[in-house]
């Protein structure tokens, strides 16, 4: 495809990402680690390319009162939380605001570690390259809530892959991790759906239909 139109969809962008990723292949300390929904079909392509196990970070934005959209910072799981500190005092957000966002994703965040989960435990990533995949960055809340939360379980190197992305955004995450591989970088981003012909919302069945996938059976 030209590196300036749109994906046609994201199992393609996930073939795409993983095309630049090969230095990763069959690495016995590397794992890839999508970001649900919309990352967990892109990382299905890059881990199935890669030859490498797949699993899920859950990270859920936290967005603006009334600008559900426009982060003011993210959670993740193992209890992460990121705030732009500087967004909400510039825009006066109370703190009362700023705490019911964060409950409110809070819970959103436990239902679906317990649907994409369930009773599997955590992989353990103490010394282990982490590769971390959504379908694109935006603003990079969400990832770098991500980066911080597999920082603190222990991860000896952070690759960032995302098929489209912002180039300031790029420049902010290289800054926080070992590797950015972003293919698309477009100057006038607008938003990730504009780089997806077809951007429709990844359902959680068809999560857990991917993460079936990748799980080993459970011993009898």
């Amino acid at each position: 495809m030209n590196v300036n139109e749109p994906y046609p969809d994201r199992r393609t962008a996930g073939r795409v990402l993983a095309g630049h990723l090969q230095a990763y292949r069959d690495r016995p300390d590397a794992l890839v680690l999508a970001l649900p929904r919309g990352g967990v079909p892109v990382a299905a392509g890059v881990a199935t390319a890669l030859r490498l196990p797949l699993d899920v970070l859950v990270v859920r934005k936290l967005g603006l009162p009334g600008q559900p959209e426009f982060a003011m910072g993210a959670i993740a799981s193992g209890g992460v939380t990121l705030l732009d500190e500087d967004l909400i005092a510039r825009l006066h957000v109370p703190p009362e605001a700023v705490a019911a966002v964060q409950q409110a994703e809070s819970a959103e965040l436990a239902r679906r570690e317990r649907a994409y989960r369930g009773d599997r435990p955590y992989p353990d990533l103490h010394g282990r390259t982490v590769i971390l995949v959504d379908d694109g960055l935006a603003t990079g809340a969400s990832m770098k809530a991500a980066v911080q939360a597999v920082r603190q379980l222990g991860a000896a190197h952070i690759v960032v892959a995302a098929p489209v992305g912002p180039p300031d955004t790029v420049a902010e995450l290289a800054a926080l991790t070992d590797a950015v591989v972003v293919p698309l970088q477009p100057a006038f981003f607008s938003a990730v759906g504009r780089w997806y012909d077809d951007f429709r919302q990844t359902t959680d069945d068809e999560v857990q239909a991917i993460l079936a996938r990748f799980t080993p059976p459970a011993a009898e």
